[in-house]
């Protein structure tokens, strides 16, 4: 939720730089089946981004299965709009303060996106270390 505030642009690159390095110490095979388990779960700026821009809910977190930061905007979204109903000032007073906390995200989605990613890929390539790829039947 808070990663828009402290995310470093220049450490998200060097992490993306060391899978790059560490994706061509793969065999073809290890390579092969870290892009077919990558490729599916690799998530779009773009459209964690338009989920941010319509403030609905908090979406953007749960793109990104970041559960307990999506309900809690979740929470505190409908519990601003009930608020608007009982006692305004307090609902918009809410709203204003869920759009200021996740402005910032919407501005910077391409780096919490692209953080999201690269750990996913260490994720992913850990699994493929510890579970290597069935040789084809080329190699046997």
């Amino acid at each position: 939720m808070f990663e828009a505030w402290t995310l470093k642009s220049d450490q998200v690159e060097a992490q993306e730089e060391a899978l790059r390095q560490a994706l061509r110490g793969l065999s073809d095979p290890q390579r092969s089946a870290f892009y077919k388990a990558y490729n599916p779960q690799i998530k779009d700026p773009d459209t964690y981004a338009t989920l941010n821009w319509c403030f609905v809910a908090g979406l953007h977190n749960f793109y990104l299965k970041q559960w307990a930061a999506g309900l809690f905007d979740l929470i505190l979204m409908l519990v601003g709009v009930f608020m608007l109903v009982v006692f305004w000032p307090v609902g918009v007073a809410l709203l204003v303060f869920v759009t200021l906390i996740e402005l910032p995200a919407l501005f910077r989605s391409q780096l919490i996106v692209a953080d999201y990613n690269n750990r996913l890929g260490w994720e992913v390539l850990k699994s493929v270390n510890t579970h290597p790829a069935q040789p084809s039947i080329e190699q046997k």
